[in-house]
C-alpha cells in the first residue's frame, strides 16, 4: 500500500461523508415509515413500543448496510480506462 495523493485522500473523505449522510437519511426514513402510522393512528401503547424498537433495529441495519454498500463499491485507485470512450490511447 503506497502513499496516497491529496486528491485521493480528499475523494475518500467525500465518499465517506456521502456514505454516512445517505445512510442517515435512509435510516431516518425507515424509522419514520415504520413508526409513524402507529403514532398517527393511535394504536395501543404496547404496539407503539414494539414498533419503536423494531424501527430502531431496522434503521440501524439499514444504516450499516448503506455505509458498507457505498464504501464497498468505491474504488480509490484511479481508473485505467481511457479518458474518452471508444479511444484506446490518447494519440488516437
Amino acid at each position: 500500500m503506497g502513499t496516497r495523493t491529496q486528491a485521493q485522500r480528499d475523494a475518500m473523505t467525500v465518499e465517506i461523508g456521502y456514505a454516512l449522510l445517505s445512510a442517515a437519511v435512509l435510516a431516518v426514513a425507515t424509522f419514520a415509515a415504520l413508526t409513524a402510522p402507529a403514532y398517527l393512528l393511535g394504536w395501543p401503547p404496547a404496539l407503539n413500543k414494539v414498533l419503536f424498537v423494531a424501527g430502531c433495529a431496522l434503521a440501524a441495519v439499514v444504516f450499516v448496510l448503506r455505509v458498507v454498500h457505498v464504501l464497498w463499491r468505491y474504488k480509490g485507485a484511479p481508473s485505467t480506462q481511457p479518458s474518452q470512450p471508444g479511444r484506446t490511447s490518447p494519440d488516437s
